[in-house]
């Protein structure tokens, strides 16, 4: 039960956001007593936390699944952020990584902690990939765009406060990423996904 809870909230979460959604809206969608809820998570921050640490795990299952599909790296991209978009689409226009941040910055710290290392990660192994497929240039100082690629995604979604505003931006952040490393090769892959 306290994984369906975990999930559910999570669910409610991303498509509600983090402020509006009660201990109430969770235990009256999963038609179960708030008495069952407050069994496994003391407060509303408790499940929070762990509804977090299972989002986390979820993205980052689906985000293996997309690399092992052994796309180009620019195609690869296009796909995560396609995934990104989908599971981030909510039915309220405040964006829930700024709720987040917002509401229960403990929590967001440690989400952005751990997000820090493995999506730097996979932004490194990103363009290694792009460069060796002759999509990406040589001369690309790969720490320099993890770290520029970074900071444009993170800066949006901390400071942008619109789940609209903040996907048009980061569909531009990664254009902008993209077109900055890219060949002429690499372009009219680029142009192809766009």
């Amino acid at each position: 039960m306290k994984e369906k809870i975990i999930q559910k909230a999570g669910e409610l979460f991303l498509k509600l956001g983090f402020k509006s959604i009660t201990m109430d809206d969770i235990a009256a969608e999963m038609c179960i007593s708030k008495k069952t809820i407050y069994k496994y998570f003391c407060n509303k921050e408790m499940l929070v936390g762990e509804s977090t640490n299972y989002m986390h795990k979820e993205i980052h299952e689906t985000i293996d699944s997309i690399l092992k599909m052994n796309l180009n790296a620019i195609e690869e991209n296009f796909k995560i952020r396609e995934m990104f978009t989908e599971m981030f689409k909510s039915s309220v226009d405040t964006s829930s990584i700024y709720q987040l941040k917002k509401h229960y910055p403990e929590i967001y710290e440690k989400v952005t902690l751990r997000e820090i290392n493995e999506c730097s990660m996979w932004f490194r192994q990103n363009i290694i990939k792009g460069i060796e497929n002759g999509l990406y240039r040589e001369e690309v100082d790969v720490d320099t765009s993890v770290n520029f690629y970074y900071i444009l995604i993170f800066n949006i979604h901390e400071n942008i406060s619109s789940e609209k505003e903040a996907r048009k931006l980061e569909f531009s952040a990664l254009e902008y990423h993209t077109r900055a490393m890219a060949t002429p090769v690499g372009i009219i892959e680029l142009e192809k996904q766009l």
